[in-house]
C-alpha cells in the first residue's frame, strides 16, 4: 500500500512513518521544510515537501490512503488544523484516493464543553465534520492527552469513553500504532473512535469498538 502521511515530522508522525515503512508499505512523508527530508528518509519514507496552508491539490496523487497526523501546535489552528485538513481531504477525494484517516482529539465533538483549547477543538470539529460529509472511507481517531512515554501496544477504545473508568493519557507511540492499524481493520471504516490508555491489545480493541 502507498500511504501519504501528513505531519510526518511530528512526534506521532515520525512513529507512524517508521511503523508503516517497517511493515513494508511505501510511505510518503509530507513535510513543510526541506531541512526535515533527511530524517524522513532515515525513517524509511519518501519526503514530500508541501505546506498545508498552500496548494496541496496534487499531493495525494498515487496514494492508496492518506493519514492526517499534522498539527499546528496552537500556532495556526484555523490555517492548519481546520483549513489545511479540509484542503487535504478535498485533494484526496479529487485525486481518486478513497481512504483517509484523521488524527483528531478528545473533545472535538463538543468544544464548548472543554475547559481549554476550545479554538483548537473547534478547528478539529470542523475538519472532522468535513471528512464525514465527504465520499471518502474515513476513520477519525480521537485520543486523549498525548504523552512521550514508551508505548505498551495496548489501549482503550470506545465511541464515547467514560473517564471515570479510564485514564486521561495515552502514549504517542500507541496512537501511531492505532493509526497504522486502522488501515487494515475494516471495522474502523466510517467510524469516529475515542482512544486512551488501557490494557486491550490495540488491534483487538479497534476491531471490536
Amino acid at each position: 500500500m502507498t500511504i501519504l502521511v501528513a505531519g510526518a515530522h511530528g512526534d506521532v508522525g515520525q512513529h507512524l512513518v517508521h511503523l508503516l515503512a517497517r511493515a513494508g508499505h511505501t510511505v510518503r512523508g509530507m513535510i513543510r521544510d526541506d531541512g526535515q527530508a533527511d530524517l524522513i528518509r532515515r525513517l524509511g519514507a519518501e519526503p514530500v515537501v508541501a505546506d498545508l496552508t498552500g496548494d496541496v491539490s496534487e499531493v495525494p496523487a498515487g496514494a492508496d490512503a492518506v493519514v492526517f497526523a499534522a498539527g499546528s501546535s496552537g500556532e495556526d489552528v484555523e490555517g492548519v488544523d481546520r483549513d489545511g485538513a479540509i484542503a487535504l481531504i478535498d485533494a484526496t477525494e479529487d485525486q481518486g484516493v478513497d481512504r483517509f484517516v484523521m488524527l483528531s482529539a478528545i473533545g472535538a465533538d463538543d468544544p464548548e464543553a472543554a475547559d481549554q483549547l476550545q479554538d483548537y477543538l473547534r478547528a478539529k470539529q470542523a475538519a472532522d465534520a468535513h471528512l464525514e460529509d465527504s465520499d471518502l472511507v474515513y476513520t477519525t481517531l480521537r485520543p486523549t492527552t498525548l504523552t512521550n512515554g514508551a508505548g505498551t501496544g495496548t489501549a482503550s477504545f470506545d465511541t464515547s469513553l467514560d473517564f471515570d473508568e479510564h485514564p486521561r493519557t495515552v502514549a504517542r507511540q500507541d496512537v501511531a500504532l492505532a493509526l497504522a492499524a486502522t488501515l487494515t481493520i475494516s471495522e474502523t471504516q466510517d467510524r469516529v473512535i475515542e482512544m486512551t490508555g488501557g490494557s486491550t491489545p490495540i488491534r483487538e480493541g479497534l476491531a471490536t469498538v
